[in-house]
């Protein structure tokens, strides 16, 4: 049973919910607890910490919502909070967004809407606590288990697992966030740690939205990986969200340096090596792509100034009649004997 915390100051809302959510409700399928204010809320959470997901109003009374945000991390970081505002707050949405919220939904509530949200919430945080269940079984494992026995174990499962791999036609995209580089000399560690975890979990739920993989995280930059039907298609409108949910991101003040997030990417599609890479010596294994579509995404990724969405002339082939874009002309690929026609992706 999901547990979830309402927190508004408008009483009526607690009766809606009740009789929105009744089946849900009487099946023990979700359990609401309701609070007035964040103050109230932070009292809630403490009295009970097997809390999934906050629903909770902007402007409230004593403390609101979006201090409440600021609040979570401390209270109970496994918490995952769904923001709930009319359409014409759309600035504190955006300051919402930019402080961790997992999603937002506009009152009126659409209740079918909000119990998809609901729902989606819920299954995120169940994974990040069967993630974290992973981590602590592990080290528990590592307390009680003779070293011998887990090195065993662990190139054991490299040897059985190194060799499942497949080819397949997929589509690989690199979105590096610009400007990134230079502004870490100049500001605090924690600062440039928080803001880009920010601006990565805006891109990542672009990526899952269309049903791609996270491949890796490397440095200010994002690898992803898109496969099934349409995965081009799928690949290009996640780059073309993305670009457009940063362009709303307002400019920052990090230092007396003013910081507006911008993403260069660059998409390939085409055959790749999927499986297990890693290292028996320190058994560590990466489930990934490679190949030279893999490559070839990189270093257009590389090639690619702010706010442009690079692909080569083959893909353009297989995106112009879903997408707009314009040729760019010849450029020089590392590794590449020869120049490559791009094109940028326009709309």
């Amino acid at each position: 049973m999901a547990k979830i915390l309402v927190v508004d100051d408008e009483s009526d809302l607690e009766l809606l919910i009740k009789q929105k959510f009744r089946k849900k409700i009487r099946e023990n399928i979700y359990e609401f607890l309701f609070a007035q204010n964040g103050e109230e809320a932070l009292q809630k959470i403490s009295d009970n910490p097997d809390l999934d997901v906050i629903l909770s109003d902007i402007n409230m009374p004593i403390m609101d919502g979006l201090t409440l945000l600021s609040r979570l991390p401390e209270a109970n970081p496994m918490l995952k909070a769904v923001m709930v505002s009319a359409y014409g707050d759309m600035p504190n949405i955006r300051t919402a967004m930019n402080r961790g919220a997992f999603d937002f939904v506009c009152k009126p509530v659409d209740f079918e809407d909000l119990d998809l949200t609901v729902e989606k919430t819920i299954q995120h945080v169940l994974q990040l606590r069967e993630t974290m269940k992973a981590i602590k079984e592990n080290n528990i494992l590592k307390m009680y288990v003779d070293e011998n026995v887990l090195n065993f174990m662990a190139h054991k499962e490299f040897e059985n697992n190194v060799t499942e791999s497949e080819t397949l036609e997929a589509t690989v995209m690199f979105i590096d966030i610009c400007g990134f580089t230079a502004i870490t000399e100049k500001v605090p560690a924690n600062a440039i740690v928080k803001m880009i975890n920010n601006l990565f979990d805006m891109i990542v739920k672009e990526i899952i939205a269309q049903k791609g993989h996270v491949d890796k995280f490397m440095g200010d930059a994002v690898m992803a990986v898109f496969r099934g039907k349409f995965h081009l298609d799928r690949a290009i409108d996640v780059a073309i969200a993305v670009r457009e949910q940063l362009a709303l991101v307002e400019e920052q003040l990090l230092d007396d340096r003013v910081f507006k997030p911008q993403v260069a990417i660059g998409i390939n599609s085409g055959e790749m090596v999927s499986g297990n890479i890693g290292s028996a010596s320190l058994k560590r294994l990466d489930y990934t792509v490679i190949g030279d579509a893999v490559n070839t995404a990189q270093r257009l990724q590389s090639v690619a100034k702010a706010g442009e969405i690079i692909i080569t002339e083959e893909v353009y082939h297989k995106a112009k009649e879903s997408f707009h874009c314009e040729k760019i002309g010849d450029v020089t690929l590392k590794n590449k004997a020869n120049p490559v026609v791009v094109y940028k992706v326009i709309a």
